[in-house]
């Protein structure tokens, strides 16, 4: 079990938007890390995703995740994306920011590279998105940087995102 959870970058976005959020020279002390990010996209719609690329990459991404949308009954989905979860947009309630929490245990490892994601976010009076996932990055390399970004638009001003490495000791 982690015992020791250290600040190692945080990102807030500021007036007009961005279209990332990034995190270069992660360092290779910690075992784990750990984004909680705190998003809003400039989307027109209703809702967005964000997506967050380890090293960049955009390929060997696979997921399996639990989610409902709307009060619908849950669905389970497979596919090919990178780390992806819900977050409200432009179109949804006014100055309301979904929370996403991502775990990647053994980040530094020769392995392919695992996470859970799970996001939650509310996109007006009557609507909310839930997302569960299981991700797998199917390469070997070490992760040293990260850039987090959204499917369909900018991340809207006062975005955050916080990385804490994770230490057994």
């Amino acid at each position: 079990m982690p015992s020791t959870y250290t600040l190692i970058s945080s990102v807030t976005v500021g007036s007009g938007g961005a279209s990332s959020m990034t995190f270069n020279s992660i360092p290779s002390t910690y075992t784990d890390l750990c984004f909680l990010i705190s998003a809003r996209s400039t989307d027109a719609g209703g809702g967005d995703y964000v997506v967050a690329r380890p090293n960049g990459a955009t390929t060997n991404f696979t997921f399996r995740n639990l989610a409902s949308y709307d009060s619908a009954t849950p669905v389970s989905e497979n596919g090919t994306l990178e780390f992806c979860t819900p977050i409200p947009a432009a179109g949804g309630t006014a100055s309301t920011f979904g929370s996403t929490q991502i775990y990647i245990p053994n980040y530094n490892s020769s392995n392919y590279k695992s996470a859970s994601q799970e996001g939650v976010n509310e996109r007006n009076s009557s609507a909310g998105a839930l997302m569960l996932n299981a991700n797998l990055w199917s390469n070997t390399a070490a992760i040293t940087s990260f850039t987090l970004v959204t499917l369909f638009a900018n991340f809207a001003q006062y975005s955050t995102a916080y990385l804490y490495g994770i230490s057994n000791a």
